[in-house]
């Protein structure tokens, strides 16, 4: 399983909508097929760690991150193929949070007779798939909220200048997750402040760097045309999420770069509301998000409770000043007892840093099945395009 889980790690950012699962099939103690989830359309893990294995199968043991799937999405159902290869024990780290698989690919292999076994690495499994139970239980994408903070809690001086914060080992770290994310979002202000690429560079690799889908929040077309984010020469997409009060030309010279401009409602200040841009990036099938936005685009997803997931990094610096940004802005909570609670909280030390890690909530909470058998794919369900 471990072997497995390593696979399902590497194409993580890599398979949307689908989630990242990787596939061993076992006989008589030896490896005799592997594989990872291809890209949307493409064969899934199990697939390919069954062609791979070929007659060896038969008779073998699949370890498989992600219970196999049982219905018709882009591909034909796993269990067949398992079916098929006569394979004889499964032995799977978690179920599948779809709500047209979720126990359904245990009881139909269980039906058939193979020996199906669930939990192992099953911890491991449910950190790298709580972005997709997360889509395809809610539409929306899982949201990360990642900054960097010094000691005296402060993103910036007082003059506004924040390169660095954290040291360089906390940025390599930062560029990782970038690379496993659908989607990375900044506000306008971080676009004038910073002109920021928002690339994946993950040094000296042997693996091709993933470039999510970068985000600009910006309401009234203030970005200015020559932003690196604009130049039609970087790797990736660039959108700009904005209103109606973006003029048609800036519109019109944002479209000329490649960049495309998503005109969304208005919440009450006049920014674009955070729910509907969640809703639109769902329905294109972007399952994970990392805002690395200024204080205040993370001041306005916290004020919303629209972030899943938080990776802070403390720098063992000292800055104050009264005027130096801390990393919440407003609205803020107006007492004590209204603050986000942050529970089972984890502390690593990265370089220099200290790198706080929480869930601030479960997407995937224990329940009971209602069901036995896998229930029927309807055409105007979006999550039918899923696995």
């Amino acid at each position: 399983m471990a072997r497995a889980l390593a696979l399902a790690a590497s194409v993580a950012g890599r398979t949307r909508p689908n989630p990242p699962v990787g596939a061993v099939v076992v006989r008589d103690g030896v490896t005799v097929g592997e594989g990872a989830t291809m890209p949307a359309g493409g064969p899934h893990a199990e697939v390919t760690a069954l062609s791979e294995a070929g007659d060896a199968a038969r008779g073998g043991t699949l370890y498989t991150t992600l219970e196999p799937c049982c219905h018709h999405g882009r591909t034909p159902p796993c269990t067949d193929a398992v079916l098929r290869a006569g394979i004889t024990h499964v032995i799977v780290a978690t179920r599948d949070p779809n709500p047209l698989v979720d126990g359904g690919g245990v009881a139909r292999l269980r039906d058939a007779g193979v020996a199906v076994e669930v939990g192992d690495g099953e911890e491991q499994a449910r950190q790298l798939y709580a972005p997709f139970a997360h889509w395809v239980t809610s539409g929306r994408p899982f949201v990360t909220a990642k900054y960097a903070m010094t000691l005296d809690g402060r993103i910036a001086t007082r003059t506004g200048h924040s390169r660095w914060v954290s040291g360089p080992e906390a940025r390599r770290l930062a560029h990782r997750w970038r690379d496993t994310h659908d989607a990375i979002l900044v506000g306008v202000g971080t676009v004038i402040a910073d002109d920021p690429s928002l690339t994946t560079r993950l040094g000296n690799t042997e693996r091709e760097p993933h470039h999510p889908l970068r985000i600009v929040l910006d309401s009234g077309g203030r970005a200015p045309l020559g932003a690196r984010l604009f130049d039609p020469a970087l790797p990736g997409e660039t959108w700009v999420a904005t209103t109606d009060r973006m003029s048609t030309d800036h519109a019109a010279a944002l479209f000329e770069r490649g960049v495309t401009v998503l005109t969304l409602p208005e919440d009450p200040d006049g920014r674009v509301a955070l729910p509907a841009l969640l809703d639109a990036l769902g329905e294109r099938e972007r399952t994970s998000l990392l805002v690395e936005g200024g204080s205040a685009v993370l001041g306005a997803f916290f004020a919303a409770r629209l972030v899943q997931r938080l990776r802070v990094f403390i720098a063992p610096k000292i800055v104050g000043g009264a005027r130096a940004p801390g990393p919440i802005g407003d609205p803020g909570i107006a007492t004590m007892d209204g603050a986000i609670a942050i529970e089972g909280a984890g502390m690593d030390t990265v370089g220099a840093d200290w790198l706080i890690r929480a869930e601030l909530y479960d997407p995937w909470p224990p329940h009971e099945r209602t069901r036995d058998e896998c229930s029927p794919v309807s055409s105007k369900s979006w999550a039918a395009s899923a696995r």
